[in-house]
């Protein structure tokens, strides 16, 4: 008779698990290079894999040339594009400079000024020089390394053949992952397995399908609102608008700020009312859409799964940035909302609490699904049809 293999004690998995867990951090901080490029393609292959889907099942072929359709398909929209919205924006872009140079004349005529206030002379000019120096003396190292990633990325064609072929392969199998996860998965968790990453890919489809959805409606709302009360540059500002929506919490700041400055010195295009009274409807009406933006278009377009505190969520732009640059920023949201999501869930195993407290649970979905929630099309299932 066969001896009964002897079950590891709680000390040996403890053991085990925290070897596996160092020696994971170790490699990520080994191959820490490569994480910004395996995000971007992971966000490629999550975009491209439900057009690819729609391919395989509607003209009934192979993955492979479906895969290979969504690619060629993203890359005429993204050629497109720019060939629609360069040429108007460049136009403005020239004259944005010019009076961007005015605005600069009339900081300066200001500055250059000494003023009186209750018998203390009050130098603009030197404060200025000082201030300035310390900005440039704090930000010139980031900027310069933030230029040498620049060039480092456009100039590495390493990388760049890296997310193409990486990304085209999860597209092209992505699903075999997921059903391997789900394979190992011990029989007592593979139902919690499902919850989770049903709840998980609702989070990732709702952000990327609402905030493409959302930064299309607000360069609309920004660029007709511009054009009638004569923001300046209204196309250039609605497309910089809808493209900050794209960075949730402190978008808003940076469009308001430059808007601000443009409409405190150059007023509006055709309202007769004082260059500062301009800037402040500017900043009112913004507040508004502000409050309208938060309460009615992020629940509706994005969703409330993913929405978050905006104390946290700045905490994860600078966490994101740190980590993976501007695509860190990009996907904070919906990673710290995927962490809060499995957090909850160890939480309350921990302390033995239901993790999933829903009166009713949601209909598991058959399990040779892929991770765009669409059922494999089985190439010799379709074979055998024909």
């Amino acid at each position: 008779m066969e001896e009964q293999r002897p079950r590891w004690s709680s000390r040996t998995k403890l053991t085990v698990s925290l070897l596996l867990l160092a020696f994971g951090i170790y490699l990520i901080y080994i191959f820490r290079a490569a994480i910004g490029p395996i995000l971007l393609a992971l966000v490629i292959a999550y975009v491209l894999s439900p057009l690819a889907g729609w391919f395989q099942s509607r003209l009934k072929i192979r993955r492979s040339l479906a895969a290979l359709l969504s690619y060629i398909v993203a890359g005429v929209i993204i050629v497109s594009i720019p060939l629609i919205i360069v040429p108007p924006l460049t136009a403005q872009s020239t004259e944005l400079n010019l009076d961007f140079q005015q605005i600069i004349g009339q900081i300066e005529s200001i500055l250059a000024r000494r003023y009186d206030v209750a018998g203390y002379v009050i130098d603009l000019e030197q404060i200025y020089a000082q201030v300035s120096g310390s900005i440039v003396a704090v930000f010139e190292p980031f900027v310069g390394q933030t230029l040498s990633y620049a060039i480092d990325l456009i100039t590495s064609l390493v990388w760049v053949v890296f997310v193409i072929v990486v990304s085209f392969y999860l597209v092209l199998d992505g699903w075999k992952v997921v059903s391997w996860l789900e394979k190992i998965t011990p029989v007592g968790y593979q139902a919690d397995f499902k919850r989770l990453r049903n709840e998980i890919t609702q989070i990732w489809n709702a952000f990327f399908r609402g905030q493409i959805l959302l930064a299309l409606v607000v360069a609309i709302i920004f660029t007709i609102g511009g054009l009638v009360i004569g923001l300046p540059f209204a196309l250039a500002m609605g497309v910089l608008a809808g493209f900050l929506e794209l960075f949730p919490s402190i978008g808003h700041g940076i469009w308001l700020t430059i808007a601000s400055i443009l409409s405190l010195f150059l007023g509006s295009a055709w309202l007769p009312i004082p260059n500062w009274v301009f800037a402040l409807v500017v900043i009112g009406l913004h507040i508004i859409f502000q409050q309208f933006d938060l309460n009615y278009l992020l629940p509706r377009v994005i969703g409330r799964r993913v929405q978050l505190h905006p104390l946290v969520v700045i905490m994860g732009i600078v966490t994101g940035a740190l980590v993976a640059g501007v695509l860190g920023i990009f996907l904070a949201a919906p990673t710290i909302a995927t962490a809060r999501v499995l957090v909850r869930y160890i939480y309350a195993n921990l302390f033995d609490l239901d993790p999933f407290p829903e009166t009713s649970p949601p209909k598991l979905p058959d399990p040779r699904v892929r991770w765009w929630e669409k059922e494999p099309v089985s190439e010799t299932k379709s074979n055998d049809k024909s």
